[in-house]
């Protein structure tokens, strides 16, 4: 593997806070002018304020000024490619736009996926 956004992935998947789940999940996002940004999940005995690795990505990637991406690669250690979950895509969908989604475990496993696929009709600023 010599994409440098999979492996960011895997390699934040490492960072991943999983006490509970011990399900540890890494992202990178890719911004226009080729910086990766980096999340990883972090969980809390309160389940609902978990925050999954792609929402880190994102946030991290907007509090540093990037604005416009090209894609983001989500890995996990499963067999079945994980893609982000519905709070994922929602945000994803806000800040990103249809970008590829590439899913892939730490055994070469990959796919690419648009998120339009993964969330084929958004809410958006249009219905507001």
């Amino acid at each position: 593997m010599t994409d440098p956004l999979l492996i960011a992935a895997l390699a934040v998947r490492e960072n991943s806070r999983a006490a509970y789940s011990h399900f540890r999940v890494g992202a990178a996002l890719e911004d226009v002018t080729g910086r990766i940004h980096t999340g990883c999940n972090v969980e809390n005995a309160t389940y609902g304020l978990t925050i999954c690795a792609e929402r880190v990505a994102v946030f991290k990637a907007i509090s540093e000024g990037a604005r416009d991406f090209r894609r983001l690669a989500v890995a996990a250690d499963s067999d079945t490619l994980t893609p982000p979950c519905g709070a994922c895509r929602q945000i994803l969908w806000e800040f990103c736009g249809d970008i590829p989604i590439v899913l892939l475990n730490p055994r070469g496993k990959s796919e690419t996926v648009p998120l339009k696929a993964l969330l084929p009709r958004p809410f958006d600023a249009s219905f507001l």
